[in-house]
């Protein structure tokens, strides 16, 4: 069974950066697409960003020019580089991996963005 560890989230004020990791316990053939979902209280899980094997990349229009995605594939792991935070990033974050068959979710990290 593959584990999605994520790490990086916390606390930080509004217009700081945090940078979230999110490495495969182990190695994942045939990956199609590596992303970040979040989930704020009361909300649906919404998607954030994702890189497909192929380097393309989608951006959620609320984080675009701010966060950036990023993977290295030989490790099987991905990276969210969010600039200029604001409150309404506050969400469970959640690193995803799409494949043929069910996809793979991590446990999701906290992040929170005070004003």
């Amino acid at each position: 069974q593959v584990q999605l560890v994520e790490s990086g989230g916390g606390l930080v004020q509004a217009g700081g950066s945090l940078r979230l990791s999110c490495a495969a316990s182990r190695s994942i053939p045939s990956i199609d697409a590596m992303g970040w979902y979040r989930q704020a209280p009361g909300k649906q899980r919404e998607l954030v960003a994702l890189i497909t094997s192929g380097g393309f990349t989608n951006y959620a229009d609320s984080v675009k020019g701010r966060f950036t995605i990023s993977r290295d594939g030989a490790k099987n792991t991905v990276y969210l580089q969010m600039n200029s935070l604001k409150p309404e990033d506050t969400a469970v974050y959640y690193c995803n991996v799409k494949k043929p068959g069910p996809d793979y979710w991590g446990q999701g990290t906290q992040v929170t963005v005070s004003s």
